[in-house]
């Protein structure tokens, strides 16, 4: 019999992930046995002939649990299948006894169970499976992970917390996540006096990393479906700033920040060459992660071949320069299993900032 834990959240994008990350690192210097679900897969991707869910699938590659694959992710939700089930051709109550099957062999298998939720704490209600509710199935002790603020922090855990108690859950943890560094104990003060008399305790998460905030170039290029013109190493380097090259040639170089990716429209051919030639410069090399050239007009020939000649990493695309900067500016990144850099940052920042055997205790 595993001891289990549900990771929820209040929102998208707070980091149930990465804390599932966190925990499953955490738990194997603990535990023989260490095992992952994720009950209600929203997000599905193919996995050898399998369709699982995209977090499943991260931590099966990750922790080396491809074995246990099927039973991580028992219900994965394709698009459609929210209306099949109110119209009655997908069964819920079918849904639940898979769900139920897989998290008991998991439970047998494992001494320790990390339980992913999906969103926020209503998230499958459609299929009579919200998170809450899961959680309450499973006897899961919940972890609650939520924003970094506090104002707009507490009322979201507040809304949410309700769900819980009303499905007769038990949250033990709330993580705020993502702090900013220097408002971290403030902030931890402050959601503590919020929750003076709850069954819970307030229990920081990581500070605002821009490392793990932050897309790779191969991320960037995905969102668009363009080639990568780029190495392995270069293609996986992490993109800390976003600028637009539209000033004169001398401003957007003097206004370069540390690795950025730099959108750059096609008829800026001046401003593209000489780019090819400051990524020589080991100054410029660090602070050029890659450019994203944007617009219909075509770059120029010679501009062209002067770019494929150099080590600059690039892709182009059609779209325009202020398309382009609203996609990727609105973009969230999730880590993947190439992201490695990321990976180890997640496991170290896990060890300096997670108290696991405090954690691991209020699951009783």
């Amino acid at each position: 019999m595993a001891r289990k834990i549900f990771i929820a959240a209040t929102g998208q994008d707070c980091g149930k992930t990465t804390t599932s990350l966190s925990l499953l690192h955490l738990a194997r210097k603990k535990y023989r046995r260490v095992g992952f679900i994720k009950p209600i897969g929203p997000k599905p991707v193919k996995f050898g002939e399998l369709t699982v869910d995209k977090d499943a699938a991260l931590v099966a590659q990750v922790f080396g649990l491809e074995s246990d694959i099927e039973l991580m992710s028992p219900v994965v939700v394709a698009p459609g299948d929210t209306r099949k089930v109110l119209d009655g051709v997908h069964d819920s109550v079918q849904l639940k006894k898979q769900l139920l099957a897989a998290c008991a062999e998991l439970d047998r298998r494992c001494d320790f169970l990390v339980i992913e939720g999906a969103g926020h704490s209503g998230v499958g209600s459609v299929l009579g499976l919200s998170n809450a509710r899961v959680a309450q199935l499973l006897d899961a002790p919940v972890l609650l992970v939520s924003g970094g603020g506090i104002g707009h922090v507490i009322d979201d855990v507040s809304m949410n917390l309700a769900l819980y108690q009303m499905e007769g859950a038990k949250v033990r943890i709330v993580m705020p996540n993502k702090l900013i560094a220097e408002k971290r104990e403030r902030t931890l003060s402050y959601m503590t006096k919020a929750f003076p008399k709850q069954e819970f305790i307030i229990h920081g998460g990581f500070n605002y990393s821009p490392i793990l905030a932050g897309p790779t170039l191969q991320h960037i290029a995905k969102i668009f479906n363009l080639p990568l013109r780029a190495t392995h190493e270069q293609a996986m380097s992490i993109i800390r700033h976003i600028q637009l090259g539209a000033a004169s040639t001398e401003k957007v170089v003097g206004m370069l920040k540390p690795s950025t990716l730099l959108l750059v429209n096609s008829s800026r051919a001046e401003l593209l060459v000489m780019l090819t030639s400051l990524y020589h410069i080991p100054e410029y090399r660090e602070k050029l992660a890659g450019v994203l050239i944007s617009g219909v007009s075509p770059v120029a020939k010679l501009t062209q071949q002067v770019l494929d000649d150099s080590d600059l990493p690039f892709m182009r695309t059609e779209q325009t320069t202020s398309s382009v900067f609203q996609t990727v500016t609105k973009d969230v990144s999730k880590i993947t299993a190439e992201d490695q850099e990321k990976i180890e940052m997640v496991k170290q920042l896990a060890e300096k900032d997670l108290n696991f055997d405090l954690i691991d205790s209020l699951l009783d």
